[in-house]
């Protein structure tokens, strides 16, 4: 079993900010303008939902990890470790242009490390346009052909999410992903990632706040049929600063493809789920009660009932919606000669 690493203040960590912009941004943009491609003007905020990609596809519980039942968290163990600890979140921010000829989606992707002082942003953006037609793609690297943009624009935007996270999280580090451990194939560079990060003493933790998910009622026979969803589950099953025991899932086509789970409850309304790839659980078994105690504290740390969420996560938000500000994009798609789509254009979403 692997240890924990204390930080230090000789851990390689960012000593500034940065703002990263994807090679092809400007590509991109010099692209629309060329073929006169048409966007409206205000975009629409995107949210991934994750529960179209549901993970794994074909699945099966195979076991309990722990014993059924029920683990109190320590808030203060937590708060003790979130000092001693180098600590990362990630979030992003997406607003996306449905337009006439195609869907364009400019990200966000924010990552935050906990420095001694502050918070360290390093943002990367990234701008995508899609279109179901041949004749616009044809003989262009930046307008992609997509008979599926919103399934696509995840595929992309999973695979800049890896870049950005393997390129700048520090050695020996701890780092809360907003999301699951997502489903179909972008599974692959999820867990692509995390055995990357696992080779420099870095431990991913995936969060979900939001699961109509029913992974462990639908294969438990005396809870079978009494839920809405796991998260209903959980609720009724624990009490604030509790934590259900950890569960194994399974792929059923790519045994690769494990996550190791468990529900907790910070405060008295909807639980969140914590997820870890196979490889992390493995290496840091042993420290598992630690990493729940941390990401206790940091809920407690946020202290935001009507939206419970890691402190680092809801950082790393912030930062990422306030990156996308920093573009006037409206200004741009002015000087591109773009045409807003009519329900936009009246309605602005």
């Amino acid at each position: 079993m692997t240890r924990l690493s204390q930080h230090s203040t000789e851990t390689s960590e960012p000593k500034t900010s940065r703002l990263l912009f994807h090679p092809s941004f400007n590509d991109t943009l010099s692209e629309l303008k060329k073929r006169k491609i048409i966007l409206p003007s205000n975009p629409v905020d995107q949210e991934i939902d994750f529960n179209k990609y549901g993970y794994p596809q074909e699945g099966a519980l195979i076991s309990y990890v722990e014993d059924f039942g029920k683990f109190k968290l320590d808030s203060k163990k937590g708060e003790s470790l979130s000092k001693s600890l180098l600590i990362c979140a990630y979030d992003e921010s997406i607003n996306k242009f449905e337009g006439l000829q195609g869907t364009a989606f400019l990200t966000s992707h924010s990552l935050i490390i906990h420095g001694l002082e502050d918070y360290i942003p390093v943002n990367l953006l990234t701008f995508y346009f899609y279109t179901r037609s041949l004749l616009l793609s044809q003989g262009s690297n930046y307008i992609k052909y997509s008979e599926e943009p919103e399934a696509d624009s995840n595929r992309d935007y999973i695979l800049d999410r890896k870049r950005l996270v393997v390129e700048n999280v520090p050695e020996n580090s701890v780092i809360f992903i907003d999301g699951p451990l997502i489903g179909g194939n972008m599974a692959t560079a999820t867990i692509d990632m995390n055995k990357e990060l696992s080779t420099r003493g870095i431990i991913p933790i995936c969060f979900v706040k939001n699961s109509n998910s029913n992974m462990v009622t639908d294969n438990i026979a005396p809870l079978k049929g009494k839920f809405n969803s796991d998260m209903h589950w959980a609720y009724s099953y624990l009490r604030v600063g509790e934590r259900t025991n950890l569960f194994r899932y399974t792929d059923g086509v790519n045994p690769n493809f494990t996550k190791i789970f468990c529900y907790i409850k910070a405060f008295d309304v909807s639980p969140q789920r914590i997820e870890f790839d196979l490889t992390t659980y493995r290496k840091y078994s042993s420290n598992i009660d630690d990493l729940f105690d941390l990401s206790y504290y940091l809920l407690l740390a946020q202290g935001n009932l009507m939206n419970p969420q890691i402190r680092s996560i809801a950082v790393a938000e912030k930062f990422a919606r306030a990156t996308l500000k920093l573009i006037n994009f409206e200004q741009m798609m002015k000087e591109l000669g773009i045409t807003p789509t009519m329900n936009q254009e009246r309605f602005a979403w």
